[in-house]
Order: structure tokens, then C-alpha cells, then sequence
């Protein structure tokens, strides 16, 4: 791969281990070598932009968060679509109606259920599980729902118990929204995922991140490991999943890598002559 690539890498169970802001030392050494040869690395996460910005600092040309309802590069916001309030409205109604359990995604601010602090075990995780559950056992900017002000909201989080209890919320809500879940353990007791605006994904911001800075997208690689990464890796010139990734990553991905505790990112970089 000689010429230049614009790299896209979700955070959690990617980059970092899920729930941290601290990448291990082989990934900052990866992100730094790339960078200096000329590559451009982009943050491509579910994250709010508030979780989002603690990992900034590493260094990075721009950020796709929110699973691409925010959107910066070249320095600035070229794209920010929050969830219209009519539609946040009867979501959150729909959700509390079936007993799901609801995460409010703002810009600044995150909101939650408060029992779903109490009962959400860690059995049969996945990576995007294990980062709510580390965000909300260290209170990491989690807000009770009841101080929820109106603020732009650009993502739902889902928890749930039952496939049923969102027959009525697809079935009202799909056209508008998809409904991005996550695979879990046999056996779990918790199922998850995301509500996401159709209005956007992470493919639609790489494209538009391609386009306002000159990158072809077949000069693109795509690095995840969880459902909520199917939108960009099906974009990208060259996807990547981490090796602990859920099956579904793993069987469309042109490369597998190993996990982030094992240096996963920099041997993939490695391994696509990166660095």
C-alpha cells in the first residue's frame, strides 16, 4: 500500500480496551508512525462527541462520532444532525412503553435510566455493553434521564431483555431509524444496540470526509470490531476487524488482526504497510 490512506478506527474493543481513553502504548506508536508518513487517521466512533474528546489529544485529523451524526475535519464541524424533537419524542415514549431500558446521547451530555445502573450485569458482553458498563459504574459523565433539559439528542442507546419488547418500536420507528444490534453470548441475559438516523451512518461520513478533503475512497481502511462498524467497513477500500470482533465483523472484513491487548492495531498497520 504505498500511497497515502485516510484510516478510520472505531474506539472501543478497537483501539482502546472498551470504556477507556487510554489506547496502549503499540496503537499511539501506530497512529504516530502513520501520520508522519503522510497518512490520515480518523477517530470512527458511537461515542458522543464528549466521550470522544479525551482521545483527541492523541492526535488525530478528524473525528466521526456519534455513529456519524457529528462529523469533523480540517479542523471544523462539517456535519451535525441531532434527532428531530417530534421524533425524540415518540421514541423515548415508545422505548419507555416496552420497558427498555434508554441512553440519551447529546453533544456534551449523556442521559440514562437510572436502574439500568443497578441491574445491568457483565455477563455475555460485548464491546459496546462492557463500555456502558464501565461508563456508568464510574459515573463518566452519565446523567439521570430525570435531569434530561432538551438538549440536541443524536443517539439512542438500547437496553432490553426480550426481542419482543421492540416489535412496536420497529415497527413505528424503522422506516426512520435503524436498528443497530449488537451480538451477544448464548445465554446472556441483556440484549443491546443503537437507534441510529437513517439520515446518517459511519459510511455516510466517511463519504463526506473523503469528499471535503480530496481522499478516494478506494485509498480508505476501516478498523472495528462490533456490529455498529458494518456502516463503515462496507465504505472503505480495506476493512479490518479486531480478532475477538463479533462473527458477523469477522466474515465481511478483508483482514483480521489481533486483539487490542495484543498490539492488534499496530500489527494490522504493520501488516498493511502503514508504518
Amino acid at each position: 500500500m504505498g500511497s497515502r490512506k485516510g484510516i478510520f478506527l472505531d474506539i472501543d474493543g478497537t483501539l482502546t480496551l472498551p470504556g477507556k481513553n487510554d489506547p496502549p502504548i503499540s496503537a499511539q506508536r501506530a497512529v504516530q508512525r502513520a501520520r508522519e508518513r503522510g497518512h490520515q487517521i480518523f477517530l470512527c466512533t458511537g461515542r458522543s462527541y464528549s466521550m470522544t474528546k479525551p482521545l483527541l489529544s492523541y492526535g488525530f485529523d478528524g473525528a466521526v462520532m456519534s455513529a456519524g451524526g457529528i462529523v469533523i475535519a480540517g479542523g471544523r464541524r462539517i456535519f451535525d444532525c441531532p434527532i428531530q424533537p417530534d421524533q425524540l419524542k415518540l421514541m423515548l415514549e415508545l422505548l419507555e412503553n416496552n420497558s427498555i431500558y434508554r441512553i440519551l446521547e447529546g453533544s456534551e451530555e449523556t442521559f440514562c435510566d437510572q436502574t439500568l445502573k443497578i441491574t445491568l450485569p457483565g455477563e455475555g458482553s460485548n464491546s459496546e455493553m462492557e463500555r456502558w458498563i464501565q461508563a456508568m459504574s464510574e459515573a463518566l459523565g452519565v446523567l439521570p434521564m430525570e435531569q434530561y433539559n432538551g438538549d440536541p439528542i443524536y443517539k439512542i442507546v438500547v437496553f432490553y431483555q426480550k426481542e419482543e419488547q421492540l416489535e412496536e418500536p420497529r415497527r413505528l420507528l424503522e422506516k426512520d431509524f435503524e436498528f443497530c444490534l449488537q451480538a451477544v453470548k448464548q445465554g446472556s441475559a441483556w440484549l443491546n444496540g443503537e437507534l441510529i438516523d437513517r439520515r446518517f451512518s459511519k459510511g455516510s461520513a466517511i463519504r463526506l470526509i473523503c469528499k471535503e478533503l480530496g481522499i478516494p475512497l478506494e485509498d480508505t481502511i476501516g478498523v472495528g470490531d462490533s456490529m455498529n462498524d458494518l456502516a463503515m467497513i462496507e465504505v472503505v477500500g480495506t476493512s479490518v476487524c479486531m480478532g475477538d470482533g463479533s462473527e458477523g465483523m469477522r466474515e465481511k472484513c478483508d483482514l483480521i488482526c489481533p486483539e487490542v491487548q495484543e498490539d492488534g492495531l499496530e500489527k494490522a498497520f504493520q501488516e498493511l504497510g502503514l508504518i
